[in-house]
């Protein structure tokens, strides 16, 4: 079996599964006020924009790491736009519920982001091959981390994060309305 006979399905499971994230970003983002992209159901829980904010941010940190490349946040200008107070290198781990607060960018912006941010994750999943796949990036963990894993994790998380979102959208939307 030729490179390019495996590769392919490889790269359409990856591609697929970051274009599900996608959609599911512009989703929750559509038809979404400011006031609920920023309503906590409590004091310290994240919101819509925050979680919207950090998976974007987490795929393109990462998958720019993997690729070698400059991230979306700061190439195509995202950082300057959304005016956040964090370092541009920040990405929301470690953040503390004042942090989380600070993310008041409208939900618009940030499914334009995230759609940049799937642009340059797919122009990288085109240049895959077998051996890029194998290449370790993490020594830290046993077994290391491989390209493969990675994106596997990238994937995981923000379709975990979307589903946060989603259900926060749920919740912020029936905020006020009393049972029949």
């Amino acid at each position: 079996m030729s490179e390019h006979a495996v590769l392919d399905p490889v790269r359409a499971i990856l591609s697929d599964a970051f274009d599900r994230v996608a959609e599911q970003v512009d989703a929750v983002a559509t038809d979404l006020s400011v006031d609920d992209a920023v309503w906590r159901p409590d004091p310290d829980a994240n919101s819509i924009a925050w979680l919207l904010w950090h998976l974007t941010r987490v795929q393109d940190d990462h998958v720019a790491g993997l690729a070698g490349t400059e991230q979306v946040w700061t190439s195509q200008g995202f950082y300057d736009r959304f005016g956040l107070p964090f370092e541009p290198t920040s990405h929301g781990y470690g953040h503390s519920s004042e942090d989380v607060a600070q993310v008041r960018t409208p939900p618009s912006q940030l499914a334009e982001y995230h759609r940049a941010v799937r642009e340059a994750t797919g122009r990288y999943l085109e240049t895959l091959t077998p051996a890029e796949l194998d290449r370790v990036v993490d020594t830290s963990w046993d077994p290391p981390v491989t390209v493969a894993v990675r994106l596997v994790s990238v994937i995981d998380d923000c379709g975990e994060h979307v589903g946060q979102a989603a259900y926060v959208k749920g919740l912020a939307q029936r905020r006020g309305r009393t049972s029949a």
